[in-house]
């Protein structure tokens, strides 16, 4: 059973995105339902929202996801736990909100995005928050076959990350 334990707990050290830098802020921007910008060091720097995808802009759901990601964070301190820096240059994080909810989650719990599996493939947590928002048929999950954003962005059908 302990060597059952240990096994398991390397398996999730030896796959869990390495945290680069920590850091609070307020929120001074929303993008879109998934890029935000956060006060830092007397800047806003871009934050890509870690392991979700929302719907682009001319896309179902845009603009609600960008709008549920302003009522949740707009003007709100947070705490981000970033793990380096997308091809654009954003930082790539974890949103802690002010009651330690993370803004991340609670767009999947919404049903405003999509558990990005390609960049956050063995995160838990995500993966069952979808599955209950696609079960109550919560946000975007109302379309029987909801397209996602990366598929629009292979086909040129919306704007990209």
């Amino acid at each position: 059973m302990a060597r059952l334990f240990a096994s398991t707990v390397w398996l999730l050290i030896l796959t869990a995105p390495p945290a680069f830098a920590d850091f609070s802020g307020k929120v001074v921007a929303v993008h879109d339902g998934d890029t935000i910008s956060v006060l830092h060091n007397g800047r806003g720097k871009k934050i890509r929202l870690h392991g979700i995808d929302c719907p682009e802009k001319g896309q179902a759901f845009g603009s609600r996801a960008k709008q549920a990601t302003a009522d949740l964070a707009f003007g709100k301190e947070v705490t981000l736990q970033t793990y380096g820096h997308d091809k654009h240059g954003r930082t790539i994080g974890d949103v802690i909100l002010p009651h330690g909810q993370v803004l991340n989650h609670e767009l999947v719990r919404a049903g405003m995005c999509w558990w990005y599996r390609k960049y956050a493939p063995l995160d838990p947590v995500l993966e069952g928050l979808e599955k209950e928002a696609r079960a109550a048929k919560r946000g975007l999950w109302v379309d029987p076959n909801p397209v996602p954003p990366w598929e629009c962005r292979k086909l040129g059908r919306a704007r990209g990350p």
